[in-house]
């Protein structure tokens, strides 16, 4: 048979089998040998790598711009010699602008040329003190237009600039509409060229689609710096409303369900309610209100909430997701009666094992353990290695351009005479052993890893939780026949017992997972090449992949129940698991998702009022005064993050039950297999709840007659 054969009745089953061996060894030893070699990368790139080079800009030698114990430690503004080559199409193919980068102490403050540097100079000297701030170290001011241009010693004019990300950019000013540096719209750029500002605003913009991130970043972190307390206080609240939450259901499960429906009606209700007004606001007064078209494509979220469009957009939205509930609990009525029976014996396992409750605390230690060690790894990683220089030209014609080159005998060889112009610029950290030749392959190793190390946590989260429900059900008398400590004993046996088990489902995740990143990374890396068949393609394969991760978290999440009960290898364990679901598929249909509908409800309502509070907080709404932040860049910033981590704190939470309610369906339909309900076969689950979830079915008319 497809499904598998019943279990029979079995007397001395007591409840999850305490003499237990050791399962999947193979895969345990394996996940051990990838945890070291995964601690060995850890250690060689923070050997290699340096922190330093995300944090400082880098100038043309390699070296830090405003760091401690250097000769350009009060140096910490990175100069460009000629930021006019910047519009260079190797810009975006190397990451970096093909002149001269030096760092300074201030940035320019007006107009000079080199000539007009010299020709003051014979009158006063303080002139070449002001421009050789911008030079090299080794520069002098009699040397030629030619000859400076050959050595690169300094610029051949300087502009007003201020800084921007540690780095001198153009002070552009606009009057009456026209755009000027200076208060010029023309100017010369010291080799005898009439340049215009358009041209200087073309080269910066080359570089800031590569730090117009960064503009953004330091605007967020300058928000976070300023609420993280508020946040912290917003997300201590949700779990204790989750919590309390947890407590009562056990208490007034039917009136906490329709508390939690009734509330998230109404926070979606005064979300439709606050968009029309808004929106209202902006169409009586079109002045007030932009478009469009006067926007265009901005990274200022905040100018995207003075649209009438977005408003009605995201009103239409919530109308939508309000009449969806609504039509959920009209065709639901009859299952969500069912899962509050359900929540309500969840409620009374969580009551006799507290401790559960705790767990998901441990879960988010360890998960923010491994989170933690990937980043600074990906980061080691990614700064690993010594200065490497390329050469750039400044037409990009150049035959030996991105070639690697030593500056400190580049103008010695016959590049310079090959390509005039040409510099030996530095180009990124990286080098020929054999270590960073896998730097690519250590990057995905470590984001595998990280993966299959997530995967695993969350396993044995579930296989731990599943074991103390477990020892719960299988409890004739309730509480007394429960085992002590179970939480304990149940985490003990995973370790001890189940830990190749476990990493064997996570591995088989993580490994679905990997694909689907990297099917993403080849998705944006190979955007502009794509026809309609590639994209058909891409969908499909996306489309493949999601699915199939869900169907494996579900296989996992009742292999780890089976495991926790049993003690059993992964594929027997899920192979039973499926089986029992199968013979009981409509039990399954009605029971689990619906139970988990009513506690994303939950969810949703908590990470709404938290929400609620947040935006009234952030955006100086509240009616009393609490000292709240003030005059944030991006209010929606924290205010996602709070809503964001208050639903993470609720679902941490509210998994515990879910895991509970599942771990008890599975030992119900077990029970109903192995017992019969009579005084030698008696059943380990409530009346009351066997009540419900076992109806008679009506006997057809034949029989009767």
């Amino acid at each position: 048979m497809v499904s598998g054969n019943p279990r029979t009745y079995d007397p001395d089953f007591k409840g999850p089998v305490v003499n237990r061996s050791c399962t999947d060894v193979v895969c345990c030893m394996i996940f051990l040998v990838f945890i070291m070699g995964y601690i060995l990368v850890g250690l060689v790139a923070w050997a290699h790598g340096d922190a330093r080079r995300v944090t400082y800009p880098t100038d043309s030698q390699g070296h830090f711009c405003g760091q401690k114990g250097t000769p350009n430690e009060n140096k910490t503004i990175l100069f460009y010699f000629n930021l006019l080559r910047c519009t260079s199409p190797s810009v975006m193919i190397n990451l970096q602008c093909p002149t001269t980068q030096i760092c300074v102490s201030k940035c320019p403050e007006k107009f000079l040329t080199y000539v007009e540097m010299q020709i003051l100079y014979k009158k006063n000297s303080s002139y070449w003190e002001y421009y050789r701030q911008f030079c090299k170290a080794t520069a002098k001011p009699a040397k030629s237009l030619p000859e400076l241009l050959m050595d690169d010693d300094c610029p051949t004019a300087l502009f007003p600039s201020k800084p921007f990300f540690q780095r001198c950019f153009p002070d552009f000013t606009s009057t009456n509409g026209t755009l000027t540096v200076g208060n010029k719209v023309q100017f010369e750029d010291g080799s005898g060229r009439v340049r215009n500002v358009l041209e200087l605003k073309e080269a910066v913009n080359a570089i800031n689609k590569i730090l117009d991130a960064r503009d953004i970043t330091l605007k967020v972190f300058e928000d976070y710096a300023t609420t993280w307390y508020w946040i912290i206080i917003g997300l201590t609240i949700a779990m204790v409303l989750s919590w309390t939450f947890l407590i009562l259901l056990r208490f007034i499960a039917g009136c906490l369900f329709w508390l939690f429906m009734f509330g998230v009606l109404h926070v979606i209700g005064y979300g439709i309610l606050y968009c029309y007004q808004q929106y209202n606001k902006l169409q009586r007064n079109p002045k007030s209100s932009l478009s469009l078209y006067d926007i265009g494509i901005q990274t200022d979220i905040n100018m995207y909430f003075q649209l009438k469009e977005t408003w009605f957009t995201l009103m239409i939205t919530l109308c939508i997701l309000e009449v969806t509930i609504i039509l959920l609990l009209v065709f639901l009525r009859k299952q969500i009666r069912l899962a509050i029976v359900l929540l309500k014996e969840g409620s009374k396992a969580i009551a006799y094992l507290p401790s559960t409750l705790v767990y998901p605390v441990l879960t988010f230690i360890l998960l923010s353990i491994c989170f933690a060690y990937w980043i600074v790894t990906a980061v080691s990683l990614a700064t690993s290695g010594v200065p490497v220089y390329k050469v750039s030209a400044p037409e990009g014609q150049c035959t030996h351009e991105n070639e690697t080159c030593d500056p400190m005998i580049f103008n010695t060889t016959d590049v310079p005479k090959t390509c005039p112009g040409a510099l030996c610029n530095f180009a990124f950290y990286g080098g020929k052993s054999l270590y960073h030749q896998y730097i690519t392959t250590l990057h995905l190793y470590n984001l595998f890893l990280f993966l299959w190390l997530v995967n695993f946590v969350l396993a044995l989260a579930q296989c731990t939780l599943a074991g103390a429900f477990a020892s719960y059900y299988w409890a004739m008398k309730k509480p007394d026949d429960i085992p002590r400590l179970p939480l304990f004993t149940a985490f003990g046996q995973a370790v001890r017992y189940h830990t190749g088990s476990l990493a064997f489902g996570s591995l088989i995740l993580a490994l679905i997972q990997t694909f689907k990143v990297i099917l993403e990374y080849l998705d944006r890396r190979l955007k502009k090449a794509e026809n309609v068949v590639s994209k058909f393609i891409k969908c499909c394969l996306i489309c493949c992949f999601w699915c199939l991760e869900k169907l494996i978290k579900f296989l996992n999440k009742n292999a780890y129940i089976m495991i926790a009960i049993y003690g059993k290898n992964f594929c027997r364990s899920a192979r039973d698991a499926f089986n029992l679901l199968m013979r009981n598929i409509l039990k399954v249909a009605v029971t689990d998702e619906v139970t988990h509908f009513v506690l994303i409800l939950g969810k949703i309502l908590i990470s709404a009022l938290i929400g609620i509070l947040a935006f009234l907080l952030f955006t100086e709404k509240m009616p009393v005064n609490f000292g709240g932040p003030t005059s944030l860049n991006y209010y929606w910033v924290p205010l996602l993050t709070v809503i964001l981590g208050s639903y993470l704190v609720a679902h941490g939470c509210f998994s515990v039950y879910a895991t509970c309610v599942e771990t008890i369906f599975l030992c119900f339909c077990e029970d109903l297999e192995r017992n019969d309900g009579s005084a030698e076969k008696p059943y380990f689950i409530t009346p009351s709840l066997h009540e419900i979830l076992v109806k008679k079915q009506p006997v057809p008319q034949k029989q009767k007659e």
